[in-house]
């Protein structure tokens, strides 16, 4: 561990607020935060492009909302059928109960009228009543007495008519008005209905809110895992995060995922194992050749199989290198540096032409050969599939390497770089991908990143002026067990 000079000083805050990038030195702001950081617009965002009709925006709900949703729909579905039932059933029994006491009132008052004399109807009949119903008087054609409820078109309460006919000929009948009583107690009973179908609505409600609510809790926790199994943390368990007694689906897709985890890390160990044993078993031999190259006479036979040996012998140490990396057991020697000085030093032994700009120095705890290890593969990338000129700008705890070539291509910058895959044709046909995988690998043993991106130029023939490589190096050290605390990155 190196020590600081006593007369270095570190930058002040208000100078440490400088280490943020500004949004007129690479670019756009919202192409710099979403390019650099390697995301993507989320499902629901639709840009404009000009071409076409604006589309509409899906809705993003939670499971909870939908469970309450469709429990309340359910439960109001269900309260209003039963209260349409119940309202039905008790109107048509206390009709029928109504009508029942009218037949008797009019029985009692047909044996009081028939041993009268003189005969005269009482307690409210008529005879031949000629408001009475078609329905009744049909029935007493037929010589049979009945009961008949009669509505009003205006509304209120119904009339209660009941008829029999008499020896004579003659019709005796009786009708009142519904009781007042009996249209208070269906009243009585319909905004019971209404407030119990209210109470069993929000109760519904509420229950699919604390079952939904512990249903979104589970995923999003088994969400929050698998985030972290995706960024590399391959300990982590969806199972365990999900946790909880009872088992349900959320237990079910927990154990599937945990289950594909440990599949694709054993057939990455696996991969990784293999190369790691065929680049070793190939440095013996290819060591060997290039030693018996130095002893070939000289000529142009001779430089070329010297050539050739010595960039197979360059493969198997980027492949041995890559293996290490992708092994996680390499640890960072911390060293503090002076950021812009060291930066600006190495680019000059490794290509004077390289343009180095510091825009602001600052101090930072990291390993010196690694940081080294990625600037070198970044300026030979950038002087291998680029054009110059190549520009190197330090600004705070922030390395951009950019070139003004034709730009990386769509699968690195959406996909990251990967092994042995060189891109488009305009920055392919020369080396093995394995210099960008390796500055990557190397960054995170730094706890830094390293992210991608082009520069878009309306004079350039595709649309891109350049490419840009950008290592963000962290606010703190990387701690001796490897770990690394969030890199928070601007915006």
């Amino acid at each position: 561990m190196g020590r600081r000079h006593p007369g270095r000083r570190r930058p002040c805050a208000a100078a440490a607020r400088q280490d943020r990038p500004g949004p007129d030195r690479d670019g756009p702001r919202l192409r710099l935060q979403a390019q650099e950081l390697g995301r993507h617009d989320p499902p629901h965002v639709v840009p404009r492009d000009g071409t076409g009709p604006l589309k509409l925006l899906p809705l993003r709900t939670g499971v909870r909302w939908k469970i309450a949703v469709a429990i309340a729909a359910v439960g109001a579905l269900i309260a209003v059928t039963l209260s349409i039932v119940v309202h039905n059933a008790a109107r048509i029994s206390m009709l029928d109960n109504a009508r029942e006491v009218q037949m008797e009132r009019l029985l009692f008052a047909q044996r009081m009228y028939e041993s009268s004399k003189p005969k005269e109807p009482r307690f409210g009949t008529k005879i031949n009543d000629p408001a009475l119903p078609p329905q009744l008087d049909q029935l007493m054609r037929d010589n049979r007495r009945g009961t008949y409820v009669q509505e009003h078109r205006h509304g209120g309460p119904p009339d209660v008519w009941a008829a029999v006919p008499l020896a004579s000929g003659d019709v005796l009948s009786l009708h009142i008005p519904f009781a007042d009583r009996s249209a208070t107690i269906m009243n009585d009973l319909d905004r019971a209905l209404v407030i119990g179908s209210v109470s069993v609505v929000f109760g519904g409600c509420a229950l699919g809110v604390l079952i939904g609510g512990r249903i979104s809790r589970r995923l999003r926790k088994a969400a929050v895992a698998a985030g972290r199994v995706a960024q590399g943390n391959t300990e982590v368990r969806v199972r365990d995060a999900v946790g909880g007694v009872v088992r349900d689906e959320t237990d079910d897709l927990a154990w599937a995922v945990d289950a594909l985890t440990d599949a694709l890390n054993e057939r990455i160990e696996a991969e990784r194992r293999v190369t790691a044993d065929i680049a070793h078993e190939l440095r013996t031999p290819v060591t060997g050749l290039l030693t018996a190259a130095e002893l070939l006479p000289p000529g142009r036979p001779t430089e070329l199989v010297r050539d050739r040996a010595q960039a197979m012998r360059t493969l198997v140490e980027d492949v041995l290198e890559v293996a290490r990396l992708d092994s996680a057991s390499e640890r960072a020697e911390l060293q503090e540096i002076a950021l812009g000085e060291f930066v600006e030093r190495r680019v000059r032994s490794l290509n004077p032409e390289v343009v180095v700009r510091v825009v602001h120095d600052s101090w930072v705890n990291t390993d010196p050969r690694r940081l080294e290890r990625v600037l070198g593969n970044l300026l030979a990338n950038a002087a291998k599939h680029g054009k110059p000129p190549v520009e190197v700008t330090v600004e705070g705890r922030v390395v951009r390497v950019r070139d003004h070539g034709p730009g990386f291509p769509e699968a690195l910058l959406k996909e990251g770089p990967s092994r042995f895959r060189t891109g488009t044709s305009d920055r392919a046909g020369q080396g093995h991908g394995l210099g960008l995988t390796i500055a990557v690998g190397q960054a995170r043993v730094l706890g830094a990143r390293l992210t991608f991106r082009n520069v878009a130029s309306e004079a350039a023939p595709n649309g891109v002026g350049g490419a840009i490589a950008v290592l963000w190096l962290p606010d703190h050290a990387p701690t001796s067990t490897g770990s690394f605390p969030i890199l928070r990155l601007p915006g």
